[in-house]
Parts: C-alpha cells; structure tokens; sequence
C-alpha cells in the first residue's frame, strides 16, 4: 500500500489540499453542468408546449 494511514492519504504529503479542492472543483463544474443541462431542456419542452398550443388553437 502506498499510505500507512488514512491520514497520510488524505493529507497526501504537503499536496491533500490541493488535490482535495481540485476534485471538489470538477465535482462543483460536474454538477452545475448537470443542472443547466435540465434546466434548459425543461424550458425547451415548456416552450414547445406553449408553441404547439398556440399553434393548435388558431
């Protein structure tokens, strides 16, 4: 095994601080993605129901 402890891993040397914020930053981007991604396909599908309606009416 690399570590003896879980403490020598998390702390990693001197770099746990940078590798631990680096992959909560990508989680952090990951996520936000994510959410834009479903948010503009709701407002796309909420769109096209009002366009259908609007069309369908006339």
């Amino acid at each position: 095994m690399a570590f003896n402890s879980l403490a020598d891993f998390l702390t990693m040397g001197t770099h746990g601080a940078f590798v631990w914020s680096t992959y909560g930053l990508v989680l952090l981007i990951l996520a936000s993605l994510i959410l834009n991604t479903v948010q503009g396909r709701r407002k796309v599908i909420r769109q096209l129901k009002k366009r259908y309606l609007r069309e369908s009416d006339s």
